[in-house]
């Protein structure tokens, strides 16, 4: 059923309304309380925080992926449905990093068509026996989402093929993203009638479900959610062509941890952030950590391990012993290379065959000796291109077998054929040299589980007759193009395009000496025994617990619509600055202090023409015009554009180059900060940033006449980040002595003099104002950028001396809702200009003072007395001109009286005041 809380989700697909079909009624919650069963449905809340009762008593861990690990099929005399756990499947082995007590809950779907009819009574089946929440995608749904977004899309893209020409993939196809969202709809829904969010950790796998987190983040703000993606993250070039990448990168940043297998994969997907998104990332203490919004999204890099428990016990299998007999004499006197794959076009089997083929011609004396054993997995997609990989496999290897075989010797035997888990552990036992020449490939087990079954048990070794001691050997050819590649340093690795290289590898496997084979082979052992799968579930599980740590120290907002959604993650006291706030206690104060940024704060950062436009001098003329205002303008830019762009503001003051250059108004002398007065340094910087700038296009150096800034807004996203850090690391060693400060910034490496920051700017203002026996009572500071919190950080210690017997009322402002010293925020310049409007409308509407009440009054009383004199001789001129000085006594008498008491009314009281005067 779909949640009325995600209704708003369904626009976003930009490209109309999605369908989303109706699923049978919600599944009984989970009983958490004694006699109150909480409700599944009960999404009416708007509040983005849980709101469903929490167990407390133990943990759960909720794990969705695309399908169960359960077997399904229907019992032929009964008509039922009869289900069995998969025994092979990862989901259930992580179980066993977790704790005894956790509980474990699977959402997926199943293996098989459910009518609608029987869904209900099997959704309830595998609740109570297998703890199983089944998604029952209707057929065509189901169709669209997996056959077709997941496999002709997404599963090719990630595996770096393009659909350059209908011949070589799908065109990307709005309707098949459409499923891809509603099935993500439809598995979110029915976690969340399972969740107790307050205590619950949700772990969503692999590809399929990139979207989904969107979903629960929207619905609840704080839940403890994780990814991991179990195939490959192309690199920008590629990711960038998905026509929906925006929406599935911001999917996976909705959670708080995401997981790779290799640092490759977690560099794709950081270098897609930077570049499409505009993001950062930053290692904090070892953990790679992406800054969204106020949230840390941690990167996770682990490659997944095999259960080595369900390994051993299918080698103590007799059956097994039995079957590696069998393999033994019918290979006799030959040697083994075994590859194991599924029919796909990346597994790089007819590459495989090809060096094979290129080894028996380069190596006549090898023929007969070596035989490839190749077992074709069942395809798990379906289309031509897997048609066309299947029929060039068979033609290759009938090829081979035909020029380089013999009536008792078949060089490549293919094995085509459902093969059960005994006998490929058989296979992996006997085999000399194990390939895996996959062209791109998420992680595969296969290389782990070789070298398992090469190690063997003592049960098996016993059934063979083998001793116990008996050394141990395996060889491994591994393309460099797999996620297990980087964990297996004594593997030969490949290029699996290049035919020789790999025949070449192949060979130097079979000859290698046994001693240098088994030193290879304890090493790999040692580390696939002790990063199994429960390693990799416990430490992926403690990562997540460790990311969600601060969830509910800070407050959160729920931002954008559809698949934009985001939550805006902030500390309790920062909150937006109210300008009906702010321009009240600035009625209410003598002597204020402000200071402003000038780029982001007053001009739009984004903004092409960077002075400042009519409204901005006009709000900056009127708020320093006012004698209890001290007004700053606080910049990085230079003084002679500052000072001539703010030309018409006389009584402003400018701070230029971050507080190097001071001036008071128009009409007084530039100071400059003695302390930063030597910048003989500034010749060490320019010809390194040169160097810099000449091997980096797009950037360019801003010279200032107290510092250096390398701009690389314009260069490429990734060097020129990396040139950055390499700039710093080399300034700050060849100023190690000298009397600079190196800074990086958004975008720049900036080289000031020290002693000169935003923040003493602010700090010798305020000391003025002190010294001058004229300390404000209001103190406002607007800014948008790193340099900004210095200002902010300063002016909450100077005002918080002793010094001071009553505090200032202080206004700290960043300017964009992100993590930051201020107390306040808002949205953008466009805000600033507005609260400023607001001071200056305070400062300006101000009642007359009783003087000019008084002149008024008496001029107004003067006029009529002249006017009686000339009218003399008119009785009815007199008489009107009488009632207008009594009228203007009156007036008088109002103003003198009613303004006054006026004062002490709040504004709201105006219309009070109004029937009083009309009264009179």
């Amino acid at each position: 059923m779909a949640s009325r809380s995600c209704a708003n989700f369904l626009d976003l697909a930009s490209g109309g309304l999605l369908d989303i079909p109706q699923t049978p009624r919600t599944l009984p919650r989970v009983m958490t309380v004694p006699g109150i069963i909480s409700d599944a449905d009960g999404y009416d809340s708007n509040d983005g925080d849980s709101d469903a009762t929490s167990s407390g008593s133990r943990e759960r861990k909720i794990i969705v992926a695309n399908m169960l690990p359960l077997h399904a099929k229907r019992d032929t005399e009964t008509g039922k449905w009869c289900f069995s756990l998969d025994e092979d499947l990862l989901l259930l082995h992580l179980k066993d990093g977790f704790s005894s007590d956790t509980e474990v809950i699977y959402v997926g779907s199943l293996k098989a068509d459910i009518d609608a009819s029987e869904q209900e009574e099997v959704a309830q089946k595998l609740l109570d026996d297998f703890n199983c929440v089944p998604t029952f995608l209707p057929h065509d749904l189901q169709k669209k989402f997996y056959l077709g977004f997941c496999k002709q899309h997404l599963w090719p893209l990630f595996h770096y093929m393009l659909p350059m020409c209908p011949d070589h993939g799908d065109r990307f196809d709005r309707i098949l993203w459409q499923a891809y969202v509603s099935a993500n709809k439809i598995f979110a829904d029915k976690v969340m009638e399972v969740i107790n969010p307050d205590d619950d950790c949700v772990w969503v796998h692999d590809y399929h479900l990139m979207v989904l987190p969107t979903f629960l983040r929207k619905r609840f703000n704080r839940i403890k959610l994780g990814f991991f993606l179990h195939s490959p993250f192309p690199s920008s070039e590629i990711y960038r062509t998905l026509p929906v990448r925006d929406e599935i990168l911001r999917g996976l940043l909705n959670c708080d941890l995401i997981g790779f297998h290799t640092f490759d994969y977690a560099r794709h997907f950081l270098s897609c952030c930077s570049r499409m998104l505009g993001l950062d990332y930053e290692s904090k203490r070892g953990h790679i950590g992406l800054d969204y919004f106020g949230r840390t999204v941690y990167i996770k890099i682990l490659p997944v391990g095999v259960h080595m428990g369900r390994l051993e016990s299918v080698l103590n299998l007799p059956a097994t012993a039995t079957k590696i007999k069998e393999i033994e004499k019918q290979f006799d006197g030959k040697k083994l290379i075994l590859g194991i794959d599924d029919m796909d076009i990346f597994k790089g089997i007819s590459l495989k065959l090809l060096a094979m083929e290129q080894l028996l011609q380069q190596h006549p004396g090898m023929r007969g000796k070596v035989v490839l054993v190749q077992i074709v997995n069942p395809a798990r997609g379906s289309g031509k291109d897997v048609q066309e990989a299947k029929k060039e496999t068979y033609l290759t290897a009938k090829r081979i077998n035909e020029v380089y075989g013999s009536p008792n010797y078949e060089p490549v035997v293919l094995i085509d054929r459902p093969v059960p888990r005994f006998e490929k552990s058989a296979y992996y036992a006997v085999a000399e040299c194990c390939i895996v020449n996959a062209v791109r490939d998420g992680m595969n087990l296969v290389p782990y589980k070789y070298i398992v079954c090469r190690q063997g048990t003592p049960i098996m070794d016993e059934a063979l007759g083998r001793e116990r001691d008996s050394p141990h050997t395996s060889m491994l050819v591994v393309s460099e193009f797999i996620g297990c590649s980087p964990s297996l340093s004594g593997a030969i690795r490949v290029n699996p395009w290049d035919i020789d290289a790999v025949a070449d590898a192949m060979t130097l496997a079979i000859n290698m000496r046994d001693s240098e084979k088994q030193l290879r082979h304890e090493k790999h052992y040692r580390y696939v025994s002790t990063h199994d799968v429960a390693y990799w579930a416990r430490s992926f599980a403690q990562d997540l617990e460790r990311a969600c740590r601060d969830h509910y120290s800070k407050r959160c907002w729920g931002i954008g619509l559809g698949l934009g959604f985001r939550v805006l993650s902030l500390s309790p006291s920062f909150r937006r600055l109210s300008i009906d706030h702010i321009v009240s206690a600035y009625r209410k104060t003598e002597r204020r202090a402000i200071f402003l940024d000038y780029d982001g704060t007053v001009v739009p950062e984004t903004s092409i023409i960077k002075s400042p436009g009519p409204e901005v001098i006009s709000v900056l003329k009127t708020l320093c015009s006012d004698p209890n205002n001290t007004v700053f303008i606080v910049s990085g830019r230079g003084r002679s554009s500052l000072s001539e762009w703010l030309a018409p503001c006389e009584m402003l003051g400018i701070a230029a180059e971050h507080g190097y250059f001071i001036r008071w108004n128009k009409t007084s002398e530039w100071e400059t900060n003695h302390l930063g007065a030597d910048l003989e340094w500034k010749k060490i910087v320019e010809p390194v940033m040169r160097s810099y700038t000449e091997a980096t296009d797009g950037s360019n150096i801003e010279i200032k006449e107290s510092a250096l800034v390398w701009h690389h807004q314009d260069a490429d996203p990734d060097f020129g980040s990396c040139q950055a850090k390499e700039l710093l690391d080399h300034l700050e060693s060849v100023l190690a002595n000298e009397p600079a400060v190196v800074q990086r910034g958004q975008h720049i490496v900036e080289v000031k003099p020290q002693g000169v920051s935003k923040g003493l700017v602010a700090e010798k203002v305020l000391v003025r104002t002190f010294n001058g026996g004229r300390p404000p009572d209001f103190v406002m500071c607007v800014g948008d950028d790193r340099s900004d919190e210095d200002m902010f950080e300063s002016i909450l210690s100077t005002v918080s001396g002793p010094s001071l017997p009553v505090p200032p009322e202080i206004f700290a402002c960043t300017v964009g809702r992100k993590p930051s010293k201020a107390k306040y925020y808002l949205d953008d310049s466009t805000d600033v200009l507005k609260l400023l409007q607001g001071l200056a409308t305070a400062s300006s509407s101000k009642p007359r003072h009783l003087a000019d009440i008084e002149v008024s009054f008496e001029s107004d009383a003067t006029r009529i007395s002249q006017k009686l004199k000339c009218h003399h001789g008119d009785v009815d001129k007199i008489e009107v001109d009488m009632e207008i000085l009594s009228n203007t006594l009156l007036s008088s008498l109002i103003l003198h009286f009613l303004v006054p008491l006026g004062a002490l009314f709040q504004s709201s009281d105006s219309d009070f005041l109004m029937s009083i005067v009309l009264a009179f």
